[in-house]
């Protein structure tokens, strides 16, 4: 390296190194505290314009929610805390909003509670006490901090809007006055702004109020846990600030607007109970219903979660969609790993409290709203003295409104997800520009390294006279070059938003596929049944129907309950005692048959039964002749004596050309065979299934006792058999394809398919004598066996024997994969016997 070129870069270093030095020292200096702002706020001046009238700023008695209890003339506020209410966040708002001015209230902590916890209790949320003072626009969340319609401070010394907490004080507990002022005094230095002071000494600075809050009115709210508050809203406050300050019920009313009370029916609140059916809109109307009213309080199990949720209590992991534990809109699980809210308990206190608060609610208890039994337990609770009690029917083809309703939901739904999308790609297209630009920032600054050693060798070329034009000119190109493509990397492409429309499927949408079902399908299927109408004559003032007539609304309904019963099995129907009754019967003739050709397939036991009946023929024989001669009647006791001995001879039966159906006794076709002497596993299966079947569809239309749902059909014979029989249906044993023709045939005369309803037929009377069954077991037996013998195959049956804890499955019914009834595997009750099978039989 040249001297000259040396002593260059040793400069070009030391004053780096200086550089460096100076700017270590400037970021090691300590930033000097700044003076605390002199107070800006001035003495209120003389406001001779005029005031609200004495007791019209206060508490709102409708504007609250139902755990927030006023006492004293609304002067204290008081929470509940029995039945897991300690967990709910309670809000108040007053019954007057500010525009203008600058105004303050105070509250003051007089009591600080402590209920009891249940046991077992994993997740309480803290603290345990809380207190919200602050500004919310009316018809928004009670709850301060739910959303970003309120602003206020918090008893931990936050202020919160929204998603953005800071903490700007310190602590408030007991005893301690705490006013909090909005200054909305277009003069004044603070103007929009809100403060908090403590004891009268300013414990925040002014905070600024969000954009989205200026210009509008603003409510004074409170929302409190686990405390008992004094609240003042003037016109003296119990702690003077450091300046005059007027308070909230010595405003100018120019300064004010007085919140109109909910609306009344004949001095009445008005409680309404919405009857529709389930995923057919029932909740998105009760939503809308809501956002139109929004003077009406919902009282329902939906919005207790969402409002324990609001209250800080966490949840466990949400369960899959679908399953049972996820519950239904209707009846939400609740999994807040608190005992109290988890058992709902909070519904009891509501319940108990809701009719003697004067509000307007409304019920959204969709499952008993349709039931006219529940509506009537709802109707007492809500005396007819203080509410007018309103049914509004949803039922039919919505209205025009609800449909308008739905299409703005789900336009507002698709822009919000198009949003969080445009947001998503703008944050990947930033992250690819960056990482372009550090690409291009490499490349700059090599290409700089190399501008520079070209310079300097271009400088040393001049100093020794060399020509150096050409090396200079491509030089300046190089620079002028990368200067071009710095200025082309600066020009952004701008893409063209596309408008967010609702597509031509989307606008045909009228009822929306929610997360979680209305209802599940075994609270649906327990209930549907009883679903009606509702009336005038149940109790209520009025019955409005929202979107059919009456007629039609009624007619919607029975349609409704009459494809249910067609398609869903009834969950509350059991087996009757007349049916345990026959089916006992049924079992112990079943055991008496099986041992009767078990001792004739026994030539020992056969033997010794033949003996046995003969000695009891012998006995009762000598008993009838005795009374006949005691009674002198010598020839008649000579005459039994020789019928009963013609009668013990051996008797030649044609066994094979006997009529079945003829056969009087079943058990002794006269040499002492029964019938069923040769019956094997097959025909005792088929035996005792024809009457299972004959039995459980006698059964259902008995028990059921429900002239719309005489039968029913093949897919739920499986979950009925179960039903009465505590057992699985096991159509694969049969070895056939289908039930009807494949298996009617084999239990011909006894069951079959209705053609047109397709339910189970049994073609028996009730009381048919349990021995036809064996008749017809027999005769279909030997029918079978005529073909086997003419060279018929396919009359030969191929039964599959059940082995022991495996399901089975079957297009014959109801099974485990096939109609969904996953139910373990249950042997039948009815042995095989124990014999060796006829070559020739199958």
């Amino acid at each position: 390296m040249a001297p000259k070129a040396a002593a260059e870069a040793a400069t070009e270093k030391t004053d780096v190194e200086m550089t460096g030095t100076q700017e270590q020292e400037t970021v090691t200096e300590k930033p000097k505290e700044p003076e605390k702002p002199q107070e800006q706020e001035v003495d209120a001046p003389k406001d001779g314009r005029p005031k609200a009238k004495p007791g019209a700023v206060a508490l709102s008695a409708q504007d609250c929610t139902v755990n927030a209890v006023a006492v004293n003339q609304g002067k204290v506020l008081m929470p509940l805390t029995e039945g897991g209410m300690q967990y709910l966040l309670a809000g108040a708002r007053c019954t007057a909003g500010l525009k203008g001015g600058r105004y303050m209230f105070e509250t003051r902590i007089i009591e600080s509670l402590n209920p009891t916890e249940v046991q077992g209790s994993q997740r309480t949320p803290m603290p345990r006490q809380l207190v919200r003072l602050g500004f919310s626009l009316p018809g928004s969340s009670l709850l301060l901090a739910d959303g970003p319609d309120s602003i206020c401070f918090d008893s931990e010394g936050f202020f919160i809007h929204h998603k953005s907490k800071k903490k700007v004080a310190s602590k408030f507990g007991r005893d301690q006055v705490v006013a909090v002022l909005l200054n909305l005094d277009a003069a004044s230095p603070n103007a929009n702004t809100i403060s908090l002071f403590i004891a009268g000494a300013r414990a925040s600075e002014p905070v600024p109020l969000p954009e989205s809050l200026c210009g509008k009115v603003l409510i004074p709210t409170i929302t409190y846990k686990n405390v008992s508050l004094e609240v003042n809203f003037g016109p003296t406050p119990r702690a003077a600030l450091p300046f005059a300050c007027r308070m909230l019920s010595d405003a100018a009313t120019a300064d004010l607007e007085m919140l109109a009370a909910a609306a009344e029916k004949g001095g009445k609140n008005e409680v309404v109970f919405p009857v529709g059916l389930p995923e057919r809109g029932y909740f998105d109307w009760v939503d809308s219903f809501i956002s139109k009213n929004p003077g009406y309080t919902e009282l329902s199990s939906r919005k207790i979660l969402e409002w324990a949720t609001k209250s800080g209590c966490s949840t466990a992991a949400a369960p899959r969609q679908g399953s049972a534990a996820a519950g239904s809109n209707d009846r939400p699980q609740a999994k807040f790993g608190v005992p109290d809210l988890d058992d709902w308990s909070p519904l009891k206190v509501i319940a108990a409290v809701a009719p003697t608060l004067r509000m307007n609610f409304v019920v959204p208890e969709l499952q008993k709203n349709l039931v006219k039994s529940d509506r009537e337990d709802a109707l007492n609770r809500f005396g007819a003295a203080d509410f007018h009690r309103k049914a509004i029917v949803l039922m039919g083809e919505p209205s025009n409104d609800y449909k308008a309703w739905i299409q703005a939901k789900l336009l507002d739904e698709k822009k919000a997800k198009a949003e969080v999308e445009k947001k998503k790609k703008a944050a990947e297209k930033e992250r690819l520009r960056l990482a372009e630009q550090r690409k291009k920032d490499a490349e700059a600054r090599k290409k700089k390294v190399e501008h520079d050693r070209k310079a300097r060798e271009i400088a040393k070329k001049k100093e020794k006279g060399e020509d150096v034009a050409e090396e200079e000119a491509a030089l300046e190109a190089a620079v002028a070059e990368a200067e071009e493509a710095k200025e082309e990397g600066k020009e952004e492409e701008v893409e063209e938003e596309t408008p967010v429309e609702l597509t031509e499927e989307e606008k045909e949408v009228v009822f929306m596929k929610l997360a979680v079902p209305d209802l599940t399908d075994q609270e649906l299927m327990r209930a549907y049944a009883h679903f009606t109408v509702p009336t005038k004559a149940e109790g209520f003032d009025e019955v409005e129907f929202a979107w059919q007539t009456e007629k039609a609304s009624a007619d919607f309904l029975k349609a409704y309950v009459q494809e249910k019963k067609m398609n869903s099995v009834a969950e509350d129907l059991q087996p009757s005692a007349d049916f345990k009754e026959r089916w006992t019967k049924w079992t112990k003739v079943m055991q008496e048959w099986r041992q009767c050709q078990a001792v004739f397939k026994d030539p020992a036991k056969r033997k010794a039964a033949q003996e046995k009946k003969a000695a009891e023929a012998k006995k009762k024989l000598e008993e009838e002749k005795k009374k006949l001669i005691e009674v002198g009647d010598d020839e008649g006791a000579k005459a039994l004596e020789e019928t009963a001995g013609k009668q013990a001879e051996p008797m030649e039966v044609d066994v094979e050309n006997i009529d079945p159906m003829a056969v009087e006794d079943i058990t002794d076709l006269g040499n002492g065979e029964p019938l069923f002497a040769n019956f094997t596993y097959e025909d005792w299966t088929l035996l005792t299934t024809r009457y299972e079947l004959h039995l459980l569809a006698h059964s259902f239309r008995k028990d059921l006792n429900d002239p719309d749902r005489p039968g029913f059909g093949l897919k739920d014979l499986g979950y009925y058999y179960n039903k009465y029989y505590k057992k699985t249906w096991n159509f694969q044993q049969f070895g056939v394809k289908e039930f009807d023709p494949d298996l009617v045939e084999l239990l011909k005369d006894s069951v079959s398919l209705e053609t047109e309803s397709g339910h189970v037929k049994t073609d028996g009377d009730e009381d048919i004598a349990l021995e036809q069954f064996i008749r017809l077991t027999e005769d279909n037996r030997r029918e079978r066996q005529r073909r086997i013998d003419a060279g018929d195959e396919t009359a030969r049956l191929k039964f599959i024997r059940p082995s022991p804890g495996k399901g089975v499955q079957g297009k014959g019914g109801a099974s485990s994969n096939a109609y969904g009834q996953k139910r373990p595997q249950v042997a039948p009750s009815y042995p095989p016997a124990k014999q060796p099978r006829p070559a020739h039989g199958r």
